[in-house]
């Protein structure tokens, strides 16, 4: 994996930093794996604008991802490594031995050609799913079940990985992406091995129409705003705005928005850091 910086030919290229995809090694997409995805703009069923600053941007299918991996005990060949638009993470698509192909989240280091299982008695290999109570204490993981049966919700971006520290009873401790230490039941399924296109932090646009592109529109400064939009809005001159907070009023950086009573409290160990 690596990043390209551009020559500046013209002013939007001066900065701009992309990815090398040396990695992809097809860009055709499997076409019974695609189903259309509709564009909702910020808006709700009613119309009405619930979340800002999206709309536009270019035409997308969505990719089938197979993020429960319950396919198990049927060994699967990686045919190719696919850009996926929906997200930041490289897809591979594999093709088991019963004819049946699926997408799966690319881990690092995964290749062509390369057998990947899932289930119990798989062997703790890159792109392998196993239950967190078979993988070795240690071990790098990512796309990581709560729930079993769920299908993989954390550690699923670019880059991101997660390591199992310890086994007791039926609980696992996993170190998760942002630090924070919790218990997951050990018969969750996790994928061994960080999820590919780490480079994708190093990304720089370097012009506002490439958000434009990925559907993003302009936002407004708070500070910028009068009073009756924004805590944060009006002032004599160019005043600061005072201390950072949502439209709402919530603060922001550091300020704790977690309920002190929610019940999944009893299974984080450790907070992530400030």
């Amino acid at each position: 994996m690596s990043v390209r910086k551009l020559k500046p030919i013209t002013p939007g290229q001066r900065f701009k930093v992309v990815n090398g995809f040396d990695a992809i090694t097809s860009d055709s997409p499997e076409k019974s794996l695609l189903t259309p995805l509709k564009k909702s703009g910020g808006r709700n069923s009613r119309g009405k604008m619930t979340m800002r600053n999206r709309g536009g941007g270019h035409k997308r299918r969505y990719r089938i991802i197979d993020f429960k991996r319950d396919k198990q005990g049927i060994a699967a060949e990686v045919k190719s490594i696919q850009y996926d638009p929906n997200r930041s993470a490289f897809i591979a698509l594999v093709a088991y031995t019963d004819g049946e192909k699926r997408y799966i989240v690319a881990p690092n280091g995964l290749q062509v050609g390369q057998s990947i299982a899932s289930g119990p008695q798989s062997a703790p290999e890159i792109g392998n799913a196993l239950p967190l109570s078979e993988i070795p204490l240690g071990t790098i993981i990512s796309c990581i079940e709560l729930r079993p049966g769920q299908g993989a919700i954390l550690a699923r971006s670019a880059g991101t990985f997660a390591q199992l520290m310890a086994r007791e009873g039926k609980y696992a401790t996993v170190k998760l992406p942002s630090g924070e230490t919790r218990m997951i039941l050990a018969n969750c399924l996790a994928t061994i091995g960080a999820v590919s296109n780490s480079d994708h932090q190093l990304i720089i646009s370097g012009k506002a129409g490439r958000s434009r592109w990925l559907g993003r529109r302009p936002r407004t400064r708070p500070v910028a705003m009068n009073p009756v939009d924004h805590p944060m809005g009006g002032g004599e001159g160019r005043a600061s705005g005072g201390h950072p907070r949502s439209r709402k009023g919530i603060p922001a950086k550091g300020y704790r928005t977690r309920s002190k009573t929610k019940d999944t409290n009893r299974y984080i160990i450790e907070r992530r850091k400030k």
